[in-house]
């Protein structure tokens, strides 16, 4: 099939990817030249695992390509994919100027029929919408609006794509269903559903999965914060309640709050859609409310234990990405603690494996980055680790005893076990597991 993908973030660049990756024929369409550029020369503009190697076998195979010409991208396609950013506006809501904006040029250029396919994460009636601007200067029988939403993970969303667990497609249409089942079949060939539903609900289950996911993992996070005031160990929590079939295991680990481009826009433009229709949603207002507390719940473990004022300490960061496997910051936990200790007089000197380079155009010189996790320790007054990557689960507490000033951990990912902890000499502090004491010197 000839696919066209308007918006080569995350999302698009996936997408396309791996469209081609099953034999079709994609066009790629971005705005940025540059960008489109670098990838005319083989440079993937994100890190994803897994993405380069199809990136590459398919460009050089001819079946993906790039160009900022919507018009030459979409004159031979069939289907019309639009994975264009829905930020949130000031209110919450989600910002849909680039979505209706492509749709509008659309209705411009479309000369025979296509499928235009929502695949960004949007309001319910965001179809209506593309469907209204696309009409206004379009025949209705040259264009059907599809909702198909993403159920993409950062870090494994090559896999997702590839082997996904379902595909919901949201349309009434029997033609665009017939097109959607012919490019969809050789993903599903193990027998996981393509669900078909309206428009409206499509859009809102992507939005109700999401919001329900940040909702396990700040109900975990409030259930580890008591567990610190009552003296119990929310690992042997989380496993006793993930043992119970009709919970499960996953979405169970407390940390420093959730991130990233999907959850915290999501749950708000869910939030905002609710006061829309006059519904107090007040568990989402609540999730909100938690997780920005949760963002800075490691700065109040590091004042508590080295002073509020933070002048003269040096803090090592391990991990600046909102989760492991990705270089994306957007939401990050670490933007947040990176703020905090740096409003309390602290120095920072932060690694991370892939997202240092985005950080540094956030912050600049205001904070040091290290060449790897050790260098980051060298005469600091303790650790903090904010991003579980796996390099990071095994370290030798050789080194970092020998060059950290003080044994002093705040983990914000609960990655060691507390016995270990005192049996290294480490004052250790998490998150819902108490703190393992070390007579350690504070200046």
């Amino acid at each position: 099939m000839n696919i066209a993908v308007v918006g080569t973030g995350y999302v698009g660049l996936v997408t396309g990817t791996c469209f081609a990756e099953t034999g079709n024929n994609v066009i790629c369409v971005d705005i940025d030249e540059r960008k489109v550029n670098r990838m005319k020369n083989g440079e993937v503009p994100i890190y994803e695992p897994g993405l380069e190697l199809l990136f590459e076998r398919n460009t050089k195979q001819g079946r993906l390509h790039f160009t900022t010409n919507l018009k030459d991208a979409i004159k031979d396609a069939q289907i019309i994919f639009l994975a264009l950013p829905t930020p949130p506006g000031e209110d919450g809501s989600a910002d849909l100027s680039y979505i209706l904006g492509v749709a509008k040029d659309l209705s411009h250029i479309v000369e025979d029929y296509k499928v235009i396919v929502d695949k960004s994460t949007v309001p319910v009636g965001t179809s209506e919408k593309v469907h209204a601007a696309l009409a206004a200067n379009l025949d209705e029988n040259l264009f059907d609006v599809v909702s198909n939403p993403e159920f993409l993970r950062e870090g494994v969303a090559v896999d997702d794509f590839l082997k996904p667990d379902r595909v919901v497609i949201g349309t009434k249409s029997e033609k665009a269903i017939k097109l959607m089942k012919q490019l969809y079949n050789p993903f599903v060939r193990q027998g996981n559903p393509i669900i078909f539903m309206d428009e409206r609900s499509a859009e809102m289950t992507k939005y109700a999965a999401n919001s329900y996911l940040a909702t396990r993992i700040t109900f975990m996070n409030e259930i580890a914060n008591l567990c610190e005031k009552v003296g119990a160990n929310v690992d042997k929590v989380r496993i006793g309640m993930g043992s119970d079939s009709r919970i499960g295991k996953r979405f169970l680990f407390p940390g420093v709050g959730y991130g990233g481009s999907c959850f915290p826009k999501d749950v708000q433009a869910l939030a905002k859609t609710a006061g829309e229709n006059e519904y107090d949603f007040k568990i989402l207002k609540s999730v909100m409310s938690v997780n920005n507390v949760q963002k800075s719940v490691l700065v109040k473990k590091i004042k508590n234990k080295l002073g509020n004022d933070l002048t003269g300490k040096t803090i090592a960061m391990w991990g600046l990405a909102f989760k492991p496997n990705t270089d994306d910051i957007r939401e990050a936990p670490a933007l947040y603690i990176i703020k905090g200790l740096l409003e309390a007089g602290a120095k920072i000197k932060a690694f991370d494996p892939e997202a240092m380079a985005n950080v540094k155009e956030m912050f600049g010189d205001k904070i040091q980055f290290a060449s790897d996790q050790y260098e980051a320790l060298i005469e600091a007054d303790a650790l903090a680790i904010v991003t579980e990557w796996s390099a990071f689960r095994a370290p030798s507490f050789k080194v970092m005893k020998e060059l950290l000033k003080e044994p002093i951990i705040f983990d914000g990912r609960n990655l060691y076990d507390l016995d270990r902890m005192k049996e290294k000499g480490f004052h250790y502090e998490s998150i819902g597991r108490g703190i393992v004491q070390n007579k350690v010197a504070v200046n």
